[in-house]
């Protein structure tokens, strides 16, 4: 046994991952069964994926729920960036308290006041509630995860390459996109996933905010399961977890190319 490996702590891990992944796994095992009972085994069959290319309801709260997270999470990435520059490059401006205050705000809010303060918005500005006030809902509090991580990689940021640019005769604007954008690019992309990612798995505030035909896919799943859960409730979560699963692979294999380039560019 290695050390630092006791039975304790393999017993640990080992209770911990069941905790997690056990469920999953029972989950993605039971899409697969034949029968309409999610919790009898009636043997291996893929006619509740079939069924599910023909549910036209989830299908739709699907492509509803993919298009508010790319735009939610698109906005939230301009406003998070300008938020993370503002308060990274301007140490001292007027009002720089409450702003902080209200970047970091929606990290510790409880998701109903979120909620509940969007919708009151909206109906005293007499907005009908659909697919952008979820948006707009949606990218308020991404923006402030994505102003974190912008923020957090412009704090070790080398400003000696900004300031040789300039005084090489790049103008600041020029070398912000040319300079500073490439260089913090992973933060965005990770901010950018981070909003993308928020929005998807969103209940509670699009619950408060959406209207007629902006019904999102959790939203749609929870009120299904409500009435009991369906082998198509399974059949789908299985492809999301099937996506979560390809992205994350790609994200480490890219990691590691890109950790391996670096030791052969500084060898």
């Amino acid at each position: 046994m290695r050390p630092g490996f006791t039975p304790v702590t393999v017993t640990a891990l080992t209770l911990g991952f069941a905790f997690l992944y056990l469920p999953i796994l029972i989950l993605i095992v039971f899409s697969f069964n034949a029968s309409r009972l999610v919790t009898v085994w009636g043997g291996f069959s893929l006619k509740w994926y079939v069924e599910l290319l023909a549910n036209r309801q989830l299908l739709d709260a699907a492509w509803m729920t993919l298009r508010i997270a790319l735009t939610s999470a698109t906005v939230a990435l301009v406003v998070g960036t300008l938020a993370g520059v503002s308060l990274t490059r301007f140490a001292t401006f007027r009002g720089r308290t409450p702003f902080s205050a209200m970047i970091y705000a929606p990290l510790v809010m409880p998701e109903v006041i979120t909620g509940l303060s969007l919708l009151l918005l909206f109906v005293s500005i007499d907005w009908d509630r659909g697919f952008w006030t979820v948006t707009v809902a949606h990218a308020t509090f991404s923006a402030a995860y994505v102003a974190v991580v912008v923020q957090s990689r412009l704090l070790t940021f080398d400003a000696v390459l900004e300031e040789a640019a300039m005084d090489l005769g790049a103008t600041p604007a020029k070398t912000f996109f040319v300079i500073t954008l490439p260089i913090i690019a992973p933060a965005l992309a990770s901010g950018w996933l981070l909003a993308f990612t928020l929005s998807l798995d969103d209940l509670v505030v699009a619950s408060f905010t959406t209207g007629p035909g902006a019904t999102t896919l959790p939203m749609r799943i929870y009120s299904q399961v409500r009435l009991g859960v369906t082998p198509e409730i399974n059949a789908i979560s299985t492809v999301l977890i099937a996506l979560v699963t390809v992205g994350v692979i790609v994200a480490s294999l890219m990691q590691k190319r890109q950790i391996a380039a670096r030791r052969r560019a500084a060898t």
